[in-house]
């Protein structure tokens, strides 16, 4: 896929879907699933990339920053008059073993802040629980089954996290708090919050590149991880299509 970069941002475009990745590897994945280039449109804060009917960014590591991105394109998407019907976050991630093997696509049926809220004596409180904001969002479900159904992809729970997690003792307390949690990522809740902002469905794609626990960079597949991504969006784009043009309900 050729990224073709060009000045201003007031341009026109059949787009209501927006695809927010965490790094512009994840972002090119995507995009080599749809023929033609795509367009580079400096936004205020992030560069959107136009390709047919989809929008893609690459919004940044973390649920701060792929939150404050995804609020811009969508931002600047209102202004236009063009608002998104749809949000996407897609990208690699870790996969819960052996529930999500490497190489598996999972399609998110909630987007959860794993680490969101206040260690106690007797153990984790989620934000929602010390009487704060929310701590999960979900997907419109007849989209997560159609996308499942077009790929063969997993369905579950992905945690959104800001420290990945580094050893078995950690993923043992994070599957035991989210026994349906078959991934974790850092960005997608980030996303749905900025999506949820503006009113707008929101939905979560990886693809597992390593297992969720201790570190071991020589056992990470992200190229093999890259390529199911852009192999999924392949299969998935008529749906996103769909959702494009037709009212759904969630």
């Amino acid at each position: 896929m050729v990224l073709q970069a060009r000045e201003g941002f007031l341009i026109t475009s059949r787009a209501h879907v927006l695809i927010a990745t965490a790094v512009p590897a994840e972002r090119d994945a995507v995009a080599g699933a749809f023929a033609g280039p795509a367009v580079g449109v400096p936004l205020p804060g992030v560069t959107l990339y136009r390709t047919g009917a989809l929008d893609l960014v690459a919004a940044g590591v973390g649920p701060a920053l792929a939150a404050s991105s995804t609020a811009c394109a969508l931002t600047a998407a209102a202004l236009r008059g063009a608002p998104y019907d749809l949000v996407v976050c897609a990208g690699i991630a870790g996969g819960f073993a052996p529930h999500a093997p490497v190489g598996s696509l999972v399609v998110a049926d909630d987007i959860v802040a794993a680490d969101l809220g206040a260690e106690t004596p007797n153990g984790f409180l989620p934000v929602t629980e010390l009487g704060f904001g929310t701590s999960g969002h979900r997907p419109p479900e007849s989209l997560v089954r159609d996308l499942a159904a077009a790929t063969g992809a997993l369905t579950g729970g992905v945690l959104t996290v800001s420290t990945v997690t580094g050893s078995a003792a950690r993923a043992t307390e994070l599957r035991a708090r989210h026994p349906h949690a078959l991934a974790e990522a850092m960005e997608g809740f980030g996303v749905a919050e900025a999506a949820a902002a503006h009113g707008t469905p929101v939905v979560e794609i990886r693809a597992v590149s390593n297992p969720v626990g201790p570190r071991d960079r020589a056992a990470w597949r992200i190229g093999d991880a890259l390529s199911a991504l852009t192999e999924g969006f392949g299969k998935i784009a008529p749906v996103l299509e769909s959702w494009n043009q037709h009212d759904r309900n969630p």
